[in-house]
């Protein structure tokens, strides 16, 4: 009966002491990187806790304040802050403890000891909603200017024949896609994830990447020791317009932890199993149904409060139903660096991978078991279009992505040496749905 007034009495208490921060009320984008940086500092630890709080990241925000609430125990505002977030995720266990520290308190007024009392009543006869729903929509298009990978002298071997490379090289492709993320708190430091989502794709004059997709995705959030650990599962179906659909599941795992203050490693490993479906159109798809195997390894630096930067290392083993061509191994090195400015996010990167295939491909060339590596160099910008237009997006939830990247393939075997530029812009949003 006196919820939606509570709400409104905690939303205001929070705002008030949102706005007295006034070292950092001018709206600029705070980084968890900067966090890491000045761990102790109210104003910006408030700022990050409200900007999380709008996309919808309140894992993240109820983390926030409540570190806070142990460096700042004598802080009323922070614990009503850490209250209203708490109620409005529906966390009645957390809401409780907070209620009953406060109310053992001898300096609350009498207007605030009143709040608690009605959210104490109003908690007891309310069946907490354990679900957390959101969405993600984007759409955008992609500008190639050899989409086809076409070779540097446009020749190729086919059958031990060097013959024309007629493909055409221009090309674009727009997208669209849609993601429902379902998430639910489990014990104090775990949480499951469902995420189902689809994607289409229209290429403008050839078919090749005219498709949907759509996936699902099962993982867990969970934490060991100093480990954070996600072990998940994805199931993904692919409908070609004029090739044989595909098929893929994957088992995995993620691991994540951190030494010092700016030190972050990471780790994974990974099982794949994909297949594709003859038709009329392609009559060896089944070819390439292969099993992987993944492992990946990665360190983040913070440099400054805006600059860090990111090493990767890779490995990865594929084995097809049909060995010729397409079973290979691949090594991969990666380098990044990633600016945080307050006035949008830069990400600069690199990456190397040599391939190293297993068995001669007679269809292209006998003689030679093909060996390749190919360098990308990408650069991408994001940006709120809430900085831009506040009127249009006044909660900064609409953002839009710019991203330029150029590969360079060098192989033994002319049909892959090749260059190719692309260019894409993408917009993407999140959405609360409850």
């Amino acid at each position: 009966m006196f919820f939606k007034l509570i709400r409104l009495k905690l939303f205001l208490i929070s705002t008030i002491l949102l706005i007295s921060t006034s070292a950092f009320s001018s709206e600029k984008n705070i980084t968890y990187m900067q966090i890491l940086q000045d761990p102790n500092n109210l104003d910006l630890n408030l700022k990050y806790a409200q900007q999380q709080g709008k996309v919808g990241n309140f894992k993240q925000t109820i983390s926030t304040l409540e570190r806070l609430n142990m460096l700042y125990p004598d802080n009323v505002e922070i614990k009503l802050y850490l209250l209203s977030v708490l109620v409005q995720v529906d966390s009645p266990e957390k809401a409780n403890t907070i209620i009953e520290d406060m109310k053992l308190r001898r300096d609350l007024s009498a207007e605030d000891l009143e709040t608690l009392q009605e959210i104490e009543e109003e908690l007891k006869d309310r069946e907490p909603s354990l679900w957390n729903l959101t969405a993600d929509v984007g759409f955008g298009a992609t500008f190639s200017n050899n989409v086809n990978s076409v070779s540097k002298t446009r020749l190729k071997y086919d059958e031990d024949e060097i013959v024309s490379f007629t493909s055409p090289k221009h090309d674009r492709t727009e997208s669209a896609s849609i993601g429902i993320t379902a998430t639910r708190p489990i014990g104090e430091d775990s949480s499951l994830l469902l995420n189902f989502g689809h994607t289409t794709s229209n290429q403008y004059q050839e078919a090749d990447d005219d498709f949907q997709s759509y996936g699902l995705t099962i993982g867990l959030d969970t934490t060991l020791g100093n480990q954070s650990l996600s072990p998940y599962i994805i199931m993904s179906k692919t409908d070609a317009q004029h090739d044989a659909d595909s098929f893929s599941l994957m088992l995995g795992i993620g691991g994540f932890f951190t030494l010092g203050e700016r030190n972050s490693f990471s780790y994974g490993y990974s099982y794949s199993d994909s297949k594709a479906n003859e038709n009329m159109a392609d009559l060896t798809a089944e070819d390439t149904n292969a099993i992987g195997h993944s492992y990946t390894f990665g360190h983040d630096f913070i440099l400054t409060p805006i600059i860090s930067t990111s090493l990767s290392l890779g490995y990865s083993d594929s084995d097809a139903k049909v060995s010729a061509g397409n079973d290979y191994e691949t090594y991969e090195i990666g380098l990044g660096l990633n600016f945080a400015f307050p006035w949008a996010y830069i990400a600069v990167s690199t990456s190397t991978s040599f391939n190293d295939y297993k068995v001669v491909d007679t269809s292209v060339d006998s003689t030679k078991l093909r060996s390749d590596y190919v360098n990308t160099t990408d650069i991408m910008i994001t940006k709120a279009i809430g900085d831009i237009f506040p009127l249009i997006d006044p909660n900064r939830t609409l953002f839009i992505n710019l991203s330029f990247e150029k590969t360079f393939s060098e192989a033994n075997m002319l049909n892959y040496d090749y260059l190719a530029d692309s260019f894409a812009l993408s917009f993407s949003k999140a959405l609360r749905l409850n």
